[in-house]
């Protein structure tokens, strides 16, 4: 469901908007722009969904327009054209109380400078967006500890930001926006500012939070790698206009030109890249109704020494090799039940590359690629090496 909708949104700064407006719309580059009519243009005629409950992230380097487009989406900056709608109304439109409780009541925001006032216990921060919307002193003091119980801070909620490292206080300003129970939260190189290990445990905890708060999220940073870690989609932005927009995995894959190819290109595939980019169609047997014959049968023809068996519902039962096949078939058997073996590993279709690779380096068959017990494809250990070669290409 569309929680975000933008529509053809440019801001520009600077004099001569009008003039600068027409060129855009003429398709101008922002560079000619700038020399023709002095003005910058700092977001370029955007266009873009963000559905509910997914965590869409905006990335691009510095000035590439990321951190002006987040602040158009609550008007914190003014756009100088297009539409934006929250749920079907356009906030573009808006008056000041109309936005102002539209800012309450469905968005907070998150900022890489954490802005905790340090004269407040982290009870008292957390509270600050209920009181500042009037909430009584109780319901302020429950929905506040309930979100730094979320964020795993509640034992420390008497204390002050400067007791605390830069990654509690990031937690402390994350369950502050989160206390407010918003429908959307916008987060602004919320991470960029800690040590690298602290941010990548940020992100895991955003990651499992969103598994339990399920909130849109949008989430501006400059690092691809976390773009791809935490992204349901991704946007690329350059020079104020919006370069692609799709899965990590669709752009890693398909880059829409030069720019997303060379941005992407140092990119650690292994780490992107899932058991479903990879796995291959299964060589199967049906041992509902399929004996040992037949699984010799399919074992000439597909040129292969070992079937995958499922049943009718292609729920993975094991597999079945040749040898095992013959000696069922010279014994006279009428099934393949009684030489079924099962010891196969398996992974889901979202396992990564680099996982799967620890799986199938000592395994003795192909590894199973299995959804809900049903097979969905196979992997081979030569595809997952060359998977992994065509990274280090890459690098």
């Amino acid at each position: 469901m569309e929680k975000i909708k933008v529509e053809n949104v440019s801001k520009i700064f600077g004099r001569n908007i009008k003039e600068a407006s027409r060129l855009v719309s003429e398709q101008r580059s922002k560079t000619d722009i700038l020399k023709e009519t002095g003005a910058t243009v700092g977001v370029y005629d955007a266009s873009f969904t963000v559905n509910e409950g997914e965590i869409f992230v905006i990335m691009g380097l510095s000035g590439s327009g990321k951190s002006t487009l987040v602040r158009l989406l609550n008007r914190l900056i003014e756009p100088t054209s297009g539409n934006i709608y929250i749920d079907g109304a356009n906030i573009a439109t808006m008056n000041k109380e109309q936005l102002r409780k539209v800012r309450r009541e469905k968005m907070s925001m998150v900022f890489q400078n954490f802005g905790l006032f340090p004269h407040r216990t982290l009870l008292q921060n957390t509270e600050y967006g209920l009181e500042i919307r009037k909430k009584d002193k109780e319901t302020r003091r429950k929905k506040a500890e309930q979100a730094l119980e979320n964020a795993g801070l509640l034992a420390y909620k008497d204390q002050y930001p400067n007791q605390l490292s830069g990654g509690m206080q990031q937690r402390v300003g994350l369950a502050r926006a989160l206390a407010n129970d918003p429908e959307i939260l916008l987060m602004d190189e919320a991470f960029s500012a800690l040590d690298p290990l602290i941010r990548k445990e940020m992100q895991d905890e955003l990651i499992e939070l969103q598994e339990n708060v399920q909130k849109t999220i949008v989430f501006i940073t400059h690092d691809l790698n976390e773009a791809l870690r935490i992204g349901d989609r991704i946007a690329i932005m350059k020079d104020g206009q919006i370069m692609q927009i799709g899965t990590g995995e669709e752009i890693l894959t398909s880059p829409a030109n030069d720019y997303v190819r060379n941005f992407v290109e140092d990119v650690d595939r292994s780490k992107v890249l899932t058991a479903e980019n990879i796995m291959v169609r299964p060589v199967t047997i049906n041992i509902d109704h399929d004996g040992p014959k037949v699984a010799l049968q399919r074992m000439r023809e597909e040129e292969v020494s070992l079937l995958l068996a499922i049943d009718r519902q292609r729920n993975l039962k094991g597999y079945v090799t040749a040898d095992d096949a013959l000696k069922a078939a010279k014994e006279g058997k009428a099934n393949l039940s009684e030489v079924l073996q099962q010891d196969i590993n398996t992974v889901t279709p979202e396992t990564l590359i680099q996982d799967v690779f620890n799986v199938i380096y000592d395994s003795p068959t192909p590894v199973a690629v299995v959804k809900d017990k049903r097979l969905l494809g196979v992997i081979i250990r030569g595809v997952v090496i060359e998977a992994l070669a065509k990274n280090e290409e890459v690098e």
